[in-house]
């Protein structure tokens, strides 16, 4: 591949980094915060790009070199099909992890720091919590912080162990890369009927009812549903 095609390459992998950038695209595959520095990233890239064509198109062998022996020599062609990849980042945008990811990995909720003293809840009936904040305080302050008030979590709807719906959210460290599942059972007044990865607000109650993840042999622990209602998909998908 010479180096006019890889700049062709950085130039529109750069273009695709800073097209995600500026839209909420980027949210599918990194943290909120991490922005600036992909902005940055595209823009580097797309300057770099732009300089090696210009420098490059200055020589006389753009793409013939001779080599001596009177005879034209060009680059192997098949170095352009690495630019497919990055048309289908430009073109097709995959979407953010869910049900599948959720099923093939385990609750992360492990991997969280067991805490022994949790804030109170948000004010207002019912407190808006995060699944991760819900898991949390149910697995590992059984509840007590929670009492018998009210709250609401927002999740997408995945397949349980047993086949009933279970709502879960992915949470990233950094990116997709690293995502894991946190998982809430849900009893009660639970939604059915809804096909994976619809996204649904619940409004519930504690409820010490807990389940094993068979995928790590970790607590999922489960909420007592008074009411749902079905929600398109947040702007910001991961916690």
């Amino acid at each position: 591949m010479n180096r006019q095609a890889q700049a062709v390459v950085m130039l529109l992998f750069g273009g695709a980094v800073v097209k995600a950038s500026v839209t909420d695209m980027y949210l599918r595959y990194v943290k909120e915060g991490l922005r600036p520095f992909l902005i940055a990233a595209g823009v580097l890239l797309i300057a770099a790009a732009v300089m090696t064509l210009f420098y490059d198109l200055r020589k006389t062998a753009d793409h013939d070199h001779d080599h001596g022996d009177g005879k034209p020599h060009r680059e192997p062609r098949v170095g352009w099909f690495l630019i497919l990849p990055v048309l289908g980042l430009l073109l097709v945008a995959p979407p953010a992890l869910g049900s599948y990811a959720a099923g093939q990995a385990g609750t992360a909720l492990s991997n969280q720091q067991q805490m022994s003293d949790y804030p109170p809840l948000p004010e207002g009936d019912p407190a808006r919590i995060t699944v991760l904040d819900y898991a949390s305080r149910a697995v590992f302050d059984k509840g007590t912080s929670i009492g018998d008030r009210r709250v609401q979590l927002t999740g997408f709807i995945a397949e349980g162990a047993d086949g009933h719906p279970i709502l879960a959210r992915i949470i990233l460290s950094c990116c997709a890369a690293d995502g894991r599942p946190i998982k809430v059972g849900m009893s009660g007044d639970a939604p059915s009927g809804l096909a994976a990865d619809t996204w649904v607000e619940v409004v519930g109650k504690y409820t010490d009812r807990t389940a094993t993840d068979p995928v790590n042999d970790e607590s999922i622990p489960f909420i007592e549903v008074e009411s749902w209602r079905q929600i398109d998909p947040p702007k910001q998908q991961y916690e």
